[in-house]
Order: structure tokens, then C-alpha cells, then sequence
């Protein structure tokens, strides 16, 4: 579970745009970047080459 207060304070890097939690997948999902960014033991991974591409959303 990521902490509200820092979910809102989080952006995509590439986008500036705000991440969604996908609370079931364990990752911070940019639509505007089309990428799904890793939290790994708690700790948002927010590194353009961690991230996953979305293949539809």
C-alpha cells in the first residue's frame, strides 16, 4: 500500500502527469506515458527503464 500523501505528491517523470495506483499489480501507472512504473518492498521505482510499457488500459 503506497501512503496518500505521497501518492499525491508523485508525478511521472517523462509526463509531469499524476500516477494512478494500481493497488493489484504493485505499480504506479502513467496513461499519459503509456508505462507502469514498479514499487518494489515499498518503494516506488520511478526510473524510465524499470518501467513496463502498458499494452492497453
Amino acid at each position: 500500500m503506497i501512503d496518500p500523501w505521497l501518492l499525491e505528491r508523485l508525478a511521472c517523470p517523462v509526463t509531469r502527469q499524476p500516477l494512478l495506483y494500481d493497488e493489484a499489480a504493485g505499480e504506479l501507472v502513467s496513461d499519459a506515458a503509456g508505462l507502469a512504473y514498479p514499487i518494489r518492498d515499498g518503494v516506488p521505482v520511478l526510473l524510465v527503464e524499470e518501467a513496463r510499457p502498458l499494452t492497453s488500459r
